[in-house]
């Protein structure tokens, strides 16, 4: 009778545990279903995605007929906004240029806005006829310009080496508009920065256009440095025996006095001993300011001349005595 329990209770439970692996058997394989199923899915989803993205790229490098981008309505309003444009920056320009000659210590300020005023109207101008007028797809215009470019920059180096060298000095800026600067043995008035050169007025009253790609590469040497006034030095040679205290008196008075001098900067007198032809000479320099840049020569030379008038009335010079100590060098 035992030996039937034992048989009878081993027989149940190994038909618990059979029917236990039957039922994890079929869970796992629902499990392995599903996550089939969802594999399916989503690589369908992607491959639905890819296609489309592949179509949306496709779709705009078609490129379009040449009669869809310009046409003659859009070239008659480009020069249309062209002109116009042109005309405005020059009446804006011309507008800067009367203010700031109206006054003296603003006048290389509002000058300095005068080259940017003009690119950036030029700059302003070609984005609204290719962007607002003809509209060209992304794709033509990018292939365009650098199709453009290329051509360009084979054939016009040294116009690019200009108009990155006014770029750069309009950044940079090592002078402005109204500065008084000294570059490839010219020295003058910058009156105008443009993209392809550089125009100064020398003291003779000649203009003289230097390229900005031979600025960037020379060194430059700026008078006044933005401001109104610059230094001026006027040199004068006196005999070696001259009393310095009575010179250095005679020239700082004489300095003080002029209409042209700017008095909230120093008045220097500074000595040398020089010789010329075998002969020691003092060379008095008279460093002082002017009041306004475009008097400088000017001052200068009423200094020099009232400085010589009273070094002869007080018999520190002599008529008869060399030429050469009686002078200001240029």
């Amino acid at each position: 009778m035992k030996k039937i329990l034992v048989a009878l209770i081993f027989l149940g439970m190994t038909c618990s545990m059979s029917a236990q692996q039957a039922d994890s058997s079929s869970i796992i394989n629902d499990s392995v279903k599903v996550i089939q199923s969802q594999i399916t899915s989503k690589a369908d989803t992607v491959t639905k995605a890819s296609n489309d993205l592949v179509f949306s790229v496709k779709e705009p490098l078609t490129p379009p007929s040449l009669t869809e981008i310009i046409s003659v309505p859009k070239i008659f309003w480009s020069i249309v906004f062209l002109l116009a444009g042109y005309f405005l920056i020059k009446i804006i320009s011309r507008i800067l240029e009367i203010f700031a000659e109206r006054s003296t210590r603003y006048r290389i300020t509002i000058k300095s806005f005068i080259p940017v005023v003009k690119i950036m109207g030029w700059i302003a101008l070609i984005f609204i006829v290719v962007a607002g007028i003809f509209q060209p797809p992304a794709a033509t215009l990018l292939a365009f310009s650098a199709s453009i470019g290329v051509a360009v920059g084979f054939a016009s180096q040294d116009i690019l080496k200009n108009i990155f060298g006014g770029v750069m000095i309009l950044f940079d800026r090592p002078f402005k508009s109204g500065d008084k600067i000294d570059v490839g043995g010219y020295y003058g008035e910058v009156v105008e920065i443009g993209l392809r050169s550089t125009r100064i007025v020398t003291p003779d009253d000649n203009l003289v256009s230097i390229p900005n790609s031979e600025i960037m590469n020379k060194s430059v040497s700026n008078a006044n440095a933005g401001e109104a006034n610059c230094q001026v030095v006027a040199e004068i040679y006196l005999p070696i025996d001259a009393d310095t205290a009575q010179c250095r008196s005679i020239a700082t008075q004489t300095a003080m006095v002029s209409r042209y001098v700017y008095l909230n900067k120093p008045i220097v007198i500074v000595f040398s001993n020089e010789f010329k032809d075998r002969k020691s000479l003092l060379k008095m320099k008279i460093k002082a300011y002017v009041l306004d840049i475009r008097d400088e020569f000017k001052f200068k030379s009423e200094m020099t001349e009232v400085v010589i008038k009273k070094l002869l009335s007080e018999k520190i010079l002599h008529v008869d005595d060399d030429l050469e100590t009686a002078y200001s060098r240029t």
